[in-house]
């Protein structure tokens, strides 16, 4: 895959290791209310699951299981990391073109061909704002903090063609910049191999996010949902934001 990154919060982490398994993770930012810092949960989280891809222990390995792999590490460090974490991973198995998919909570994936959307992910919720999430909680406390099995990630598996764009992205950007222009903005990447021009249409992603979240009369995706639920809302969702794109060359 062609790839570029942008972010305008340092709380994620992109697995690297080899060009084919790529993820993001959000921490809760709830946990800033107990002084703990909600990026280190899911930064962790991130940087395991490199580390497992690295080490080529693990072959062919679906994300699902490399999700919990880096989740029960976490919880058996001897210096735990207290926090929540949402989670998306992608492995693209080129021998098969199949894209594997595993997603907890409301980060995600979209993948675009020729200007229609082909397969995306569908966020988890307990109830409206507060989705599916994995979770290391202060000793004696498991009972008080909403904490969900990494086997709860939605799986999939999908064909991908050469070409097909590929965005994986945190609630900031889903929140915030409706389908259908993240969808014309990814078309413009249509089998494109430059990391240049890919980085620019990754940055307009983040920005247009961004500028979206703090414009208090637009009828954001947050607040249609909003609505839905029996809340009079309007306007964006100022949130981390975390945009991976990518292009399918195989």
């Amino acid at each position: 895959m062609n790839e570029c990154l942008s972010n305008l919060v340092a709380r994620r982490s992109e697995i690297g290791g080899i060009s084919l398994s790529r993820g993001v993770a959000d921490g809760v930012g709830g946990w800033r209310n107990y002084g703990i810092d909600p990026g280190e949960f899911s930064s962790f989280l991130m940087k395991t699951c490199e580390r497992l891809v690295c080490s080529g222990r693990l072959k062919n390995v679906l994300p699902a299981t490399l999700l919990a792999r880096s989740y029960y590490e976490l919880l058996e460090s001897k210096q735990p990391i207290l926090g929540s974490s949402t989670a998306c991973v992608i492995v693209l198995n080129r021998e098969t073109c199949q894209v594997y998919t595993a997603n907890i909570g409301d980060s995600g994936f979209v993948i675009v061909r020729h200007g229609e959307v082909v397969h995306r992910s569908e966020e988890q919720q307990h109830y409206f704002n507060t989705p599916f999430q994995l979770s290391l909680p202060p000793p004696g406390r498991s009972g008080l903090v909403l904490s969900d099995s990494p086997d709860a990630a939605d799986t999939s598996s999908f064909p991908v063609e050469d070409g097909d764009v590929i965005l994986l992205a945190t609630d900031g950007v889903f929140d915030n910049v409706p389908q259908q222009l993240l969808v014309t903005e990814m078309t413009k990447l249509q089998g494109e191999k430059d990391p240049c021009k890919i980085q620019g249409v990754a940055n307009s992603i983040a920005w247009m996010a961004r500028n979206l979240a703090f414009d208090s009369t637009f009828m954001s995706p947050f607040a249609e949902s909003a609505r839905h639920n029996g809340i009079e809302a309007v306007g964006g969702k100022p949130d981390d934001i975390t945009v991976l794109l990518a292009t399918v060359a195989i």
